[in-house]
């Protein structure tokens, strides 16, 4: 591990060194062979996990943030963490979350703010403490602001607590603080990959690269177009086409990573940390011009400082703040534009060539920084894998999605009972929205990415051949439980106002599970579903009309063909079996599957006919509705304005009526006309 910035607190690990500021990258002894997994820096401390799961923190312990009462100078393991696995460490300004293999996470230091998410009397905490108001929740990653803290879950569920004085917990306008974690339910539905946090903002990143941003915006670090707070998410529009795969925040700015290994910066600028050779703040976000050309393939950002690592050439390279030495230039001069950390770099290729000659030499695994510290993990002759790419997926960091290797796994279970861990799996996947929202998308060229109003970034093939598989005849216990999770979680809380577009596309997918066509189900699901289809709101809702009308004519013919299947089924049901306390929900379902119909039919029609219109005749409605009553009570119904007894007439939705059906009514037309005269 290399090291470098403030150490006057002993946040560096180094031990009892006589400087308070190490100005170029230094080898902290301690860690010669240690395997690295996770570094979490404070504004005056550091905790490292290591491969075997313990951790170890080092710094300033005025407010319990290290979790030990040891020495400060040098890294020394927190004792009370010997039981778990820890998997990942996240530093505020003077608390620490650590987050175990199970996904429970545990904190220390610091409370006043609440930020500890652990209701204590005392301003802070020395021993860490399990934060049990998550202990049934799946954790998959946590970040730190200087007084407040996020969880990402397994579901895609966002928490948050402790302060909120600038909304940073973006709860709304309520700008308490929070001593347990709250989940922020305007999120709801949304596949999310990234969490991060900064001085007094958040954010968090989806899994085809759109950003949401709430809390302190004084400089523009939300990206907004302006310096007001938000105590709401706000969708940061200027980024939704880069394909942003990773996001970091310092105090009062912003960096973000975009797939092809471009850097976006924007906040405060006063010292440089935005890298555009000017000390200027930026509410947009803008592209640092001195890193194009370079492939980025990590970034992390200090307290008013950056990092950017370049594989190709194996630098690494700073600016912003240099007063502590945190920029490793051999100096402590501020840099308003990226230079280079001093160091015998090495490429990967290069290193792995010039062994063992490679001594002195270093190849970058990994950066980290925060507070005025920066980190490099190094590779060692023993352990030569290629260095971290943040455009790369951590899996053990990933929300539930459904892929084939998933797939795979829960119907490698021969025929028997389920075990209950792949019982809880198929539950969380299949009543989690954002989990289906974030499966099956399209990865050639990266398309999900450029998902929008025209484009939802779905593989609708892949869509279909992985639910297919997935309804194994021969396992019919996952059957039942996609059914029952579809049916008591995910379609009942289904809103009609979903927070971002990516919320959509689980409405086109959905009717691609075999589950929705069969007839035992269309009470359960494919009708419920419907209604959640109806209710949209008119600007989702235009949304998926849009992608609809881009469907593939097999693809589009399946839905309309599952909701003519729910009609007839529906008017096949005999009328004087329906008790009269029932008639009403029968109705309801009528109409609501003729909505469906009616939606689906006028984009067909807006399209060109994706479809020919005759593929939404309803040749059986003559068997089971009398035509001429039917047009009856609708003429009634238009003429007084009144709802008709029954409530439903098929004459509303006259593009199902077949030739035959059509002659009928010119002929019912005809004869009530001419009565009338």
């Amino acid at each position: 591990m290399l090291c470098w910035g403030n150490a006057s607190f002993g946040q560096l690990g180094l031990g009892g060194i006589d400087e308070e500021v190490v100005i170029e990258p230094r080898r902290c002894d301690f860690f010669i062979n240690k395997n690295v997994r996770d570094v979490g820096c404070g504004n005056r401390h550091t905790g490292f996990v290591l491969d075997d799961g313990t951790v170890y923190t080092c710094g300033c312990n005025d407010l319990g943030q290290l979790g030990h009462d040891k020495s400060r100078k040098k890294p020394e393991q927190v004792g009370a963490l010997d039981a778990q696995i820890i998997v990942a460490v996240s530093c505020g300004e003077a608390h620490t979350l650590a987050l175990n293999d199970k996904g429970q996470v545990f904190s220390w230091g610091h409370a006043a703010h609440g930020q500890i998410g652990v209701s204590i009397a005392e301003d802070y905490i020395r021993v860490p403490r399990n934060i049990k108001s998550l202990s049934d929740i799946q954790i998959v990653q946590v970040a730190c602001g200087h007084h407040h803290s996020l969880a990402l879950s397994k579901e895609s569920n966002i928490y948050s607590w402790g302060q909120n004085q600038y909304g940073q917990l973006g709860l709304g306008s309520e700008k308490r603080k929070e001593s347990a974690p709250r989940h922020i339910k305007s999120l709801s539905g949304i596949p999310f990959a990234h969490i991060a946090a900064g001085g007094g903002h958040s954010f968090a990143l989806t899994i085809s690269g759109a950003i949401f941003g709430w809390g302190r915006n004084k400089f523009g670090q939300l990206g907004l177009n302006d310096e007001t707070d938000r105590s709401d998410p706000a969708l940061l529009k200027s980024l939704r086409s880069q394909k942003i795969i990773y996001i970091c925040c310092g105090e009062d700015h912003t960096a973000a990573l975009t797939k092809e290994g471009g850097v976006f910066t924007f906040g405060a600028g006063g010292y440089g940390q935005l890298g555009h050779n000017s000390a200027s703040h930026e509410v947009n976000p803008r592209k640092v011009f001195e890193l194009m050309g370079n492939i980025v393939t990590q970034i992390a950002c200090g307290r008013q400082h950056t990092l950017a690592f370049v594989p190709s050439s194996g630098r690494i390279y700073s600016f912003g703040l240099g007063g502590n030495g945190q920029l490793g230039i051999g100096s402590t001069s501020n840099k308003k534009s990226p230079s280079m950390v001093k160091g015998n770099w090495l490429t990967h290729e290069d290193y792995v060539r010039r062994l063992p000659e490679a001594n002195g030499c270093y190849c970058v695994k990994r950066i980290y920084s925060g507070g005025d510290q920066s980190f490099a993990h190094y590779f060692t002759i023993q352990n030569c894998l290629p260095p971290d790419d943040f455009r790369k997926c951590n899996c053990s960091r990933k929300i539930w999605t459904l892929d084939e290797a998933l797939i795979r796994r829960w119907l490698n279970y021969s025929s028997g009972r389920l075990p209950p861990e792949i019982v809880n799996e198929i539950d969380k996947v299949f009543s989690s929205a954002a989990s289906l929202n974030g499966s099956f998308l399209s990865t050639s060229n990266n398309d999900h990415y450029r998902t929008s109003s025209k484009f939802s970034g779905v593989d609708m093939n892949v869509a279909r051949l992985l639910l297919n598989k997935l309804m194994d005849p021969s396992q019919p216990q996952i059957a039942q439980q996609v059914a029952a999770s579809l049916e008591k979680n995910l379609i009942p809380r289904l809103t009609s106002s979903p927070p971002d577009i990516e919320c959509l596309r689980l409405y086109l997918t959905l009717p691609e599970c075999p589950l929705m066509t069969e007839t035992n189900n269309f009470r359960s699901l494919a009708i419920p579903f419907a209604k959640a289809i109806v209710s949209l709101d008119k600007a989702p809702l235009k949304v998926l009309e849009n992608w609809w009308s881009l469907l593939e004519p097999t693809l589009y013919m399946r839905i309309v063909q599952l909701y003519k299947d729910v009609v007839v089924h529906l008017l096949k049901l005999p009328n004087n079996r329906i008790p009269p306390a029932e008639q009403w929900i029968f109705y309801t379902f009528l109409n609501t599957a003729f909505g469906v119909l009616e939606i689906l039919h006028r984009v067909n029609e807006k399209a060109a006919q994706i479809i020919s219109y005759d593929k939404f005749y309803i040749h059986e409605v003559q068997d089971f509705v009398d035509i001429r009553k039917d047009y009856f009570n609708w003429f009634q119904q238009q003429a007084s304005g009144m709802i008709a007894d029954p409530p439903v007439t098929i004459c509303t939705y006259p593009f199902v009526f077949d030739a035959q059906a059509k002659t009928t009514l010119l002929q019912t037309d005809a004869v009530m006309h001419a009565g009338g005269s």
